[in-house]
C-alpha cells in the first residue's frame, strides 16, 4: 500500500507543497518523477539482489528505508531537499517491491499464486483508491507533511506486522550484480527522462534537450550490447522472442497511458484549473480508483472460463472507451459525465491489472523469480515515470501551440505553456497579462481534449497487441518454438 500512496497520495500534495516553498514548476515535478525514476531504474538491480542476498532481506531494509525517508519528508526544509529524499525513495521501494514479490513466488503455485498476486494488486487499488482522499482530507486539516506522516506509520505496521512472519529465500545460484547493465540502463533513463521534462521549455530542437535525447539513444544500444555478452544479464533478451512474453510486457505499458498518468494530470487539472480543494478532487479521483478495490480480484475469478490475454485486452479496450468518452465532456460539464467516463476508465483498467502481476511470474523459471518480478516492474514503473514525463510534456506543447505567436516573447509562451501545464492558472497568466483566465482554461481545454484522445488511441493500440500476443493460437506458437517455458495460468 505505501508504494502507489507514495505515488498518487505524492501527486495531490505536490500543489501543496508548491505553495509553501514555491519554486520552478521543474523542481515541483521532480516530486513525482525523480521517486519513478529511481523506482523504475533500479528494480531489476533488486531483483538482483533479493536472488543473491535474500528476498526478504531485501524486503525489510526497502520498507524500512521508506519508512525513515518518509518522516525524513515530514521535516524537510525546501523543494531540492523533498527531490532528492524522493528519489531515495525510489530506490527503497525498488528493493521492497522486487523483494516481496519475489518472496511471494517462492510461497505460494498454481492458482493459489495467482490469487497472491490477484490480493497483491488489490492492495495497491487500495493504495491508488483511497491515495488521492486520503491526501486531500488531510492537507486540508493538517498540512502536506501530514501525508507523509502517515505512510511512514503504515510502513511501521507492515515491519512489525508483517516481516516477522516471513520465510528467507535466495537463488543458490545467483551470480551477482549485472553493474554495466544496471548503470547503462540507469542513465539512458535518466537521460531520456531529463530530455523530455526539460523540452517544453527550452524547446525539442534545443541542443540540450537533442544532446540528452541523443545519449539516451546511444545508452540504450551500450546496455543492449552489454547484455548479449555478459554471461548472466540482468536483462535476458532472448525472451523478447516469445509472443506472450512480449504480451506480458505491453499490459503494464497499456496501463500507463490510460490510468497511471491520470493519477497525476486529472488532480492538477481539478485543482488548478477547475479551483477544486485538495478534498473535492480527492473525492473524485475516486471514480477513476475505486474499482482497482473490486476489479483486479473479479478478473482473477474470470480466468476460470475465460482467457487472460482475452480479458486484459476487452479490459484495456473498454479504458480507451472511457478516455474517448471524457475527451467529449467539455470543460465545466456535467460532473456526473465525468464521473461515468472515469469509472470506466478505472473498471476496464482493473482487468489487465488483476492478471499481469500473476503472468509476468509465469515466463522464466521459479528460481529465477528475483528476474522475473525485476523484469515485469520495471517496464511497469520505468514505463510510468516515462509516460508521466511524456504526457506532461506533450500537453504542454499542445498548449503552447494554441497561445498566441505575435505580441508576446516566444521564452513567455514556452513559460506560460508549462505552467498551464503543471495546472498554475495564475502564473501562466503573469507570463501572458494580456490573456485572461477564461482564454488560457480554454487553452488548457482543447489541448486537454486532444491529450485525451492520443491516451485513447495508444491504449487502444496496447489492446490489439495484448490480444495477438496473449491469445491461444500466441501461446501454442510460443509452446512449440521454446519447448522449455511454463504456461500461461
Amino acid at each position: 500500500m505505501i508504494l502507489p500512496l507514495n505515488f498518487s497520495a505524492g501527486a495531490v500534495a505536490t500543489l501543496a507543497i508548491g505553495r509553501e516553498f514555491g519554486g520552478a514548476d521543474t523542481h515541483l515535478a521532480w516530486i513525482t518523477n525523480a521517486f519513478m525514476l529511481t523506482f523504475g531504474s533500479s528494480l531489476m538491480v533488486a531483483g538482483a539482489l533479493a536472488d543473491e542476498f535474500g528476498r526478504k532481506r531485501m524486503f525489510v531494509g526497502g520498507v524500512a528505508a521508506l519508512t525513515v525517508l518518509s518522516f525524513g519528508l515530514c521535516v524537510a526544509p525546501g523543494i531540492l531537499v523533498i527531490d532528492v529524499i524522493r528519489g531515495l525513495q525510489g530506490f527503497a521501494a525498488a528493493a521492497a517491491l522486487a523483494g516481496g514479490s519475489a518472496a511471494l513466488a517462492q510461497v505460494f503455485g498454481g492458482r493459489a499464486l495467482t490469487r497472491a498476486f490477484s490480493a497483491l494488486g488489490t492492495s495497491f487499488g487500495v493504495g491508488l483508491a483511497f491515495g488521492p482522499l486520503l491526501a486531500g482530507a488531510l492537507i486540508g486539516r493538517f498540512g502536506w507533511r501530514s501525508v507523509f506522516l502517515v505512510i511512514a506509520l503504515i510502513g511501521i505496521v507492515a515491519l512489525v506486522g508483517g516481516a516477522p512472519r516471513m520465510r528467507e529465500s535466495r537463488d543458490p545460484e545467483a551470480s551477482g550484480v549485472d553493474w554495466p547493465g544496471a548503470a547503462t540502463f540507469t542513465t539512458a533513463l535518466a537521460c531520456f527522462t531529463f530530455a523530455v521534462v526539460q523540452a517544453p521549455r527550452f524547446g525539442w530542437g534545443s541542443a540540450s534537450t537533442i544532446g540528452l535525447l541523443v545519449a539516451s539513444v546511444l545508452l540504450a544500444g551500450t546496455f543492449v550490447w552489454v547484455e548479449g555478452h555478459v554471461r548472466r544479464p540482468m536483462l535476458d533478451l532472448s525472451l523478447f522472442r516469445f509472443p506472450r512474453f512480449v504480451g506480458v510486457q505491453v499490459l503494464p505499458l497499456g496501463t500507463c497511458y490510460c490510468y497511471i498518468v491520470l493519477l497525476v494530470m486529472l488532480p492538477l487539472r481539478f485543482i488548478g484549473i477547475d479551483g477544486l480543494s485538495e478534498l473535492d478532487a480527492g473525492m473524485m479521483m475516486l471514480a477513476l480508483s475505486a474499482p482497482m478495490l473490486v476489479v483486479p480480484s473479479l478478473a482473477a475469478s474470470l480466468t476460470r472460463w475465460v482467457a487472460p490475454g482475452v480479458l486484459a485486452a476487452a479490459g484495456l479496450t473498454v479504458a480507451a472507451l472511457g478516455l474517448y468518452l471524457m475527451s467529449r465532456i467539455p470543460m465545466g460539464g456535467s460532473p456526473l459525465t465525468l464521473i461515468l467516463a472515469m469509472l470506466v476508465i478505472g473498471c476496464g483498467t482493473g482487468l489487465p491489472w488483476g492478471l499481469m502481476d500473476g503472468l509476468s511470474i509465469t515466463v522464466v523459471p521459479t528460481d529465477r523469480a528475483g528476474m522475473a518480478t525485476g523484469i515485469f516492474s520495471t517496464t511497469r514503473v520505468a514505463g510510468e515515470g516515462v509516460a508521466l514525463a511524456i504526457v506532461t510534456a506533450v500537453l504542454a506543447s499542445l498548449i503552447q501551440v494554441r497561445m498566441p505567436s505575435t505580441g508576446v516573447m516566444a521564452d513567455h509562451v514556452r513559460e506560460a505553456g508549462v505552467q498551464l501545464a503543471a495546472g498554475d492558472l495564475a502564473q501562466a497568466q503573469r507570463w501572458i497579462p494580456s490573456a485572461s483566465r477564461a482564454v488560457l482554461t480554454g487553452y488548457y481545454t482543447e489541448a486537454f481534449r486532444i491529450l485525451l484522445l492520443v491516451l485513447a488511441a495508444i491504449t487502444a493500440l496496447a489492446a490489439i497487441v495484448t490480444f495477438f500476443c496473449l491469445t491461444e493460437v500466441a501461446g501454442r506458437a510460443r509452446s512449440s518454438e521454446a519447448g522449455g517455458l511454463p504456461d500461461l495460468p
